[in-house]
């Protein structure tokens, strides 16, 4: 199961999720662009979204506004749809209207094979990125062990390349697969002072003595997090 959180109120970019891509809304151009892989729902706060999701068959359900994260708001979907506890969620958020499916499957692939390993809370991705893309704090920097689980993430510039030039950085995609079981020890835990100070719910995992399994990949899709990216988004749509 495929759940997109889509929470209306964000406070850098309001309403973003509704925002008009080629005559389609972001949020419904995601649900679309990962349909092929598994069914599809989208996890809102808000009626219009719910009303524009029905008009281009996409399943919506309402949840709260009070969630801290969009993981703990998948939870709530993932409890009103009543899956098993074994069964694989991935959260793809609703600004990536580009993402491509093999991105998604291999998520889903990294979540059935780290399944039962009680350290690893959440699956996710990186792609590598330029020196310059690194200093956007938009882009979420990680660095990893040997064995791709993660040390930390930031919106920092991670490492610091403190004494030469360093151009191989690994850029996180907020995409994170989990079970139905790890997805509820997830939203069981505190949310962490870490993830408040860098608005990185992920932190979360991390914090509490969990693992986070990465992956990379190699993608062109971009998360729209400004009122630039949707200008860079819709050019990117007309190519």
């Amino acid at each position: 199961m495929i759940i997109i959180p889509a929470r209306i109120g964000s406070s850098r970019f309001p309403n973003k999720v509704l925002a008009d891509i080629g005559g389609i809304p972001m949020v419904v151009r995601t649900a679309m662009a990962v349909q092929n892989v598994d069914d599809v729902t989208i996890a809102t706060d808000s009626l219009d979204v719910i009303q524009i999701a029905k008009e281009h068959g996409i399943k919506a359900v309402m949840t709260s506004s009070e969630h801290q994260s969009g993981t703990d708001r998948i939870f709530e979907a993932a409890q009103q749809l009543g899956l098993s506890k074994n069964e694989i969620v991935i959260n793809v958020q609703g600004d990536e209207p580009f993402i491509e499916t093999d991105v998604v499957k291999a998520i889903y692939d990294l979540t059935k094979r780290n399944h039962g390993n009680p350290k690893i809370l959440m699956n996710s991705c990186y792609k590598r990125i330029n020196n310059p893309e690194a200093d956007d704090p938009n882009i979420v920097k990680v660095v990893t062990d040997r064995d791709d689980i993660a040390l930390y993430f930031s919106r920092a510039k991670i490492p610091y390349p403190r004494d030469h030039h360093f151009d191989d950085y690994k850029g996180h995609l907020g995409i994170y697969g989990f079970s139905v079981e790890s997805l509820k020890a997830f939203c069981s835990l505190s949310p962490a002072p870490l993830e408040h100070i860098e608005k990185l719910e992920q932190l979360r995992a991390l914090y509490h003595g969990y693992e986070v399994a990465m992956i990379e990949v190699e993608t062109k899709s971009f998360g729209i997090d400004t009122p630039e990216d949707l200008e860079k988004a819709i050019r990117f749509h007309r190519l």
